[in-house]
């Protein structure tokens, strides 16, 4: 299944429905639109399309927008820390859009250094792909794919905020740091993405 944020509302697409606030049956992409359309206007804050054939009508949203993917990651210290970032006042992930030429790997790797201040970061495994969407001041529907791994890094702490780039603050953050201070300020996608991370390492535990 595919789980995609619209203005922090949860559009969940899936083969099988969902016990979600409302459930759309997918007939064709006019379904597509219609959740959009419920989601972006209404007060509905998740929606379910379902539907046998999930590639299909993936593939039909991905139509829909014009598709940025980015790259980032969760690096840990030794003492088991996640470092965040903070920028327009929330709390975030360091992340950003793949250049041309780049795999996803070298383009997380770019961006955590690029904007945490950080060098020789180690690249362990990839985690999970995130999905919002979002609306250029051109009213392009932008669909963003953002491919997330778990990083290592054990040098000397040289983190700062690149400014130029809105960032404000890095900083490490304990696990009671994150539930407390990040999630209350932070985006659910990047929530669900921890979260994810944390089972993780539960099951490698």
């Amino acid at each position: 299944m595919y789980k995609v944020f619209v203005n922090e509302k949860k559009l969940l697409i899936s083969k099988h429905p969902e016990e979600l606030e409302k459930k759309l049956r997918y007939e064709n992409y006019t379904t597509l639109e219609i959740a959009l359309d419920l989601l972006e206007n209404t007060s509905v804050q998740e929606l379910n399309v379902y539907g046998e054939n999930l590639d299909e009508i993936w593939q039909e949203f991905q139509k829909l927008f014009r598709i940025i993917e980015a790259a980032g990651g969760l690096v840990n210290n030794p003492e088991g820390k996640i470092l965040f970032i903070k920028r327009l006042g929330k709390w975030d992930l360091p992340k950003g859009k793949m250049e041309k030429g780049e795999s996803r790997e070298e383009s997380a790797v770019r961006e955590i250094e690029e904007e945490t201040g950080l060098s020789d970061v180690e690249l362990l495994k990839f985690i999970n792909t995130t999905y919002h969407i979002y609306v250029e001041r051109n009213g392009e529907k932008i669909l963003k794919c953002t491919h997330w791994f778990e990083m290592n890094f054990d040098g000397e702490d040289t983190s700062k905020p690149q400014i130029e780039e809105g960032i404000t603050e890095v900083a490490w953050k304990t696990t009671s740091e994150i539930e407390q201070e990040v999630f209350p300020s932070t985006f659910k996608n990047i929530i669900l993405i921890v979260q994810e991370f944390w089972d993780i390492k539960k099951l490698d535990a």
